[in-house]
This record gives structure tokens, sequence and C-alpha cells, in this order.
């Protein structure tokens, strides 16, 4: 083990009795550090939990593991001031170990800060339009803050090797060619990334957004850096490209407001009355407990031979009780209308019994029909 260190660095004669003593003080630093880490942290857990706030919990169990080593890595760089061997040692590793640790406290900070305000964020309220919009903003900005972080660490640790160095450099120094294949490499990446970061300040979309997009009905359940997942009505998930939400055409159904209007249509013989139809609608649609008390219409909408269509309107709080609340208003004026109003329904009509004096039944409504037929032919 002597000759191997004595062979990695030539500047320093080492022997048994350095090396044990360069142990000894590696030791010690390390068990300083961890010390000092564990009544650190102890204290900043009591306090943590004496608070009200989750915030500060979250923070502490993200930094614990990246702070322990990094004192453990400030421990070592001390120690090494103390001896040349110890000093020679971490003058090599600290390429490696600095920009490592740098990054994992980054990324832990970026991780604990995402969390700790989304604990904040009331996504139970039944208008929680503001809170799914900061919901959405914190997860791309953070995977975008992740994938920067991750890029530049590895950056740096690869820049420490000598070898990779001067292979950078001289790309750098003949770019040419090997600028215009890295460029092309890269664009798929890079045009995700901005993506995200588009979409992250214009919001096409938010987490939780109800959209119908490729002929598919679905909730938004996470946005990522280069695709988005849509939660079926089917429990089917979509994976679809991020920058599909922004060069194509899709429907937003809680863009500014999770509140909606449906329809339910009707079709009623010509001859029906209206008037009681409408009445039990209204009151249909008021006694369900998914109406939200703001719209409760009916209206007369087409006109044929054979059929009225009536449309209901009504809304709901959200889509999926604004569907619920169709069914259930379909069904109840399908069940009154065959109890209370049978003759409403739509049927066919065949003409029979005696022929009255000019060649039609004594129906009028069959007189009229038969008119039409002759008009017709």
């Amino acid at each position: 083990m002597i000759d191997v260190l004595n062979r990695a660095l030539p500047d320093v004669r080492i022997d048994w009795q350095e090396a044990g003593s360069v142990a000894l003080i590696a030791a010690a630093a390390v068990v300083a550090a961890l010390l000092i880490h564990r009544v650190l942290f102890g204290i900043l857990g009591r306090l943590s939990r004496q608070s009200e706030s989750e915030a500060d919990d979250l923070v502490l169990q993200s930094l614990g593991r990246p702070v322990k080593w990094a004192m453990v890595a400030a421990a070592l760089a001390l120690a090494a001031q103390a001896s040349p061997l110890l000093a020679a040692l971490w003058e090599g590793l600290a390429g490696f170990v600095v920009p490592v640790l740098v990054g994992w406290i980054a990324l832990a900070i970026v991780r604990a800060w995402v969390r700790a305000v989304e604990v904040r964020l009331d996504l139970a309220a039944e208008d929680n339009l503001r809170a799914r919009r900061r919901q959405t903003r914190l997860r791309i900005l953070g995977r975008i803050a992740t994938f920067v972080i991750i890029f530049v660490t590895l950056s740096l640790v690869l820049l420490s090797i000598p070898g990779v160095r001067e292979v950078g450099v001289t790309l750098m120094a003949s770019a040419g060619l090997a600028a215009l294949a890295v460029g092309a490499a890269a664009q798929p990446a890079l045009k995700s990334l901005i993506a995200g970061i588009q979409m992250a300040l214009t919001e096409p979309i938010r987490i939780g957004d109800v959209v119908v997009i490729g002929g598919e009905w679905g909730l938004i359940e996470d946005i990522r850096t280069t695709y988005v997942v849509v939660k079926v009505w089917d429990e089917r998930r979509l994976v679809v490209p991020t920058t599909k939400f922004l060069d194509e055409i899709f429907q937003n159904w809680t863009k500014t407001t999770a509140r909606l209007m449906g329809t339910v249509f009707l079709y009623v013989d010509p001859a029906a009355r209206l008037d009681p139809i409408r009445e039990k609608a209204l009151e249909v649609i008021a006694a369900n407990p998914r109406w939200d008390g703001r719209v409760k219409h009916m209206q007369v909408t087409d006109l044929s031979r054979d059929a009225v269509e009536i449309r209901l309107l009504m809304t709901a709080k959200d889509s999926p009780t604004l569907f619920d609340l169709r069914c259930d208003v379909r069904e109840a004026m399908i069940v009154w209308l065959a109890e209370t109003m049978p003759e409403a329904i739509v049927r066919g009509r065949v003409l029979s019994g005696p022929l009255a004096p000019g060649g039609s039944t004594g129906d009028p409504s069959a007189a009229a029909l038969e008119q039409l037929g002759d008009e017709g032919g």
C-alpha cells in the first residue's frame, strides 16, 4: 500500500509511521464531523418538532445526508493542513468530491423548497385554481433546476479529469463540425427544456386541469420536463410530449375556473305540451345536490317533422360533478315522461281506421300527413 502511494505521489515520501498518523488524523476529523452533525441536527430537530409547520421537518429531512457528508469533507480539508500526505490526497480527490457534494446539497435545497411550499397549498379547496397554478410552476421549475444542477455538476467533475479537460479544450479550439454535431444531438433536449420553461411561464395547463387532447378526456396528473401525464377517466394514462401542448390545439376545461355548464337533450312529440316539461325539468335540476345554483334553463333548439328538440342547461362546480348531474337529470326526465306524459314520447305513426270522406281518416294529424305526402309526390 505504501509503495502504491509513493508511486501515485512521487513528490511525497511516505513511511508506515506517517501513514498511521495520517489515518488517525483523518479518522478523528471524520468522527468530530459526525458528532457535530448529530448534535446540530438533533437541536434543529427538536426545534422543528415544536413548530406546527411541516416545512421545517421536510427541509431537515432533505438536507440531513448531504450536509453530513459535506461536513465530513470540510473536516478532512481542515485536517489536511496538518499533514502534507493528507493534503496531497485531498487535493487529488477534491476535484471530484466538492462538485458532487455541492450539487447534492443544491438538489436537496431545491427539493426541500418544492415540498415545503406544496405542503402549504390547499389543493382540497373547492376553488383551488391558484393553488394548482403554484404547484405546477413549482414542479416545472424544480425539475428544470434539477436538470441544470446535474448538468453543471457532471461538467465540473469531468473538467477535473486532466485528460477530459484537454480533450475539451482541443474541441473548443477546433469547434467546427464538433459544435454542429453537439448542437444537433442536444436539440431535442434543449427544445424540451425551453418548452418546460415556456409552460411554466405561460401556463397553458396546470396540474389538476381537465383537458381534451387527441379525442381523450382526462386530468393533468403530472408535468415533467419533456412530457405530460394525462389520467383518462377510465384510469388509463396518456404520455403526451410537452411540445404538443404548445404547438397544437387542445381543450382546457378549467383554464380560468373549474365551473362548467352542461346540456341534456330531450326529444318529444311535436304535439306534447312543453310547460309541464319545463316545470319538471327545472324542479329536477334544482333538487339535485350536484347543481351549483347558477344556471338552470330549458330551450327549444330544433323542430323536425317527427320531434321537438329540447335542450336543458345546468351548471356544476367541476366537470366530474357536471357529468353526474347530467346523467341524473337525463334519467329523471326519462322516467317522468314515461310515467306522467307517455304521449310526449316520440313514436312513429301508422294510419289506420276507416277513411273519412275525401279518402282520409278522421284524425286531423293524419289528414295533414296525407296532404304532405301528396304535395311531396
